[in-house]
């Protein structure tokens, strides 16, 4: 069983689309989950459906869906306060060396983050390398195994099929209810629809039912 795992994405609801699953069936197992989201997401497209946010309002009504999203998940937050669609322009090693120095704080035995170029969007990949670059530099004795996800279309082609597999239908309320917490972001994918009116089980078992990792080779 694992001692702590850190969660280390750069937008609210990153947490909630990639690894609330795997992160409730830790939780479930009462294994401790800490989140460190990079930034608010103050420059996301997506502001409700119907609109509900604007430019000025986005960031606030971001953090309080994030937490509210940890709420459901049961897991501590740090909120790093980069701004979104900027991380690629961050100094990496700065990243990187502010990102040890909390995980030395922690010490978890896993980290999961994005896969760098694999991972579609610039902030994605450009914490994700940070990230990475901080577990690398942690003592090999004491550093903690990484996982890192990846769903670009070239994906598969190029990195072949993930290592692991996380099988999370048991857990699929969980999922749903987590990204329904993002309600500006995740009303534009679902429609507004609520958990009562998906079909929760057909979803599971058609698209959702698993999430994916690389096992990361230091």
């Amino acid at each position: 069983m694992e001692k702590h795992v850190v969660v280390i994405y750069p937008h609210p609801d990153d947490e909630a689309f990639g690894a609330s699953g795997t992160i409730a069936k830790f939780r479930k197992d009462g294994v401790p989950v800490t989140y460190l989201c990079g930034t608010l997401g103050e420059m996301g497209r997506n502001m409700g459906n119907p609109t509900f946010a604007n430019r000025e309002t986005l960031p606030e009504i971001r953090k309080q869906e994030l937490l509210e999203a940890c709420k459901v998940l049961d897991i501590d937050l740090q909120m790093l306060g980069y701004r979104d669609k900027t991380l690629e322009f961050e100094s990496r090693d700065e990243v990187a060396t502010r990102l040890k120095g909390i995980l030395e704080e922690i010490k978890p035995s896993l980290v999961i983050t994005h896969y760098p170029g694999y991972a579609v969007h610039p902030d994605h990949n450009a914490f994700g390398a940070a990230a990475i670059e901080a577990v690398r530099r942690i003592d090999a004795d004491k550093r903690p195994e990484l996982w890192a996800q990846a769903f670009s279309r070239d994906h598969l082609e190029n990195l072949g099929d993930p290592d692991v597999i996380v099988d999370i239908s048991e857990v699929f309320k969980n999922k749903m209810e987590a990204i329904l917490a993002h309600k500006s972001q995740a009303q534009g994918v679902l429609g507004g629809m609520s958990t009562e009116q998906l079909d929760l089980e057909a979803i599971a078992k058609e698209r959702l039912g698993d999430e994916r990792f690389y096992t990361w080779k230091f």
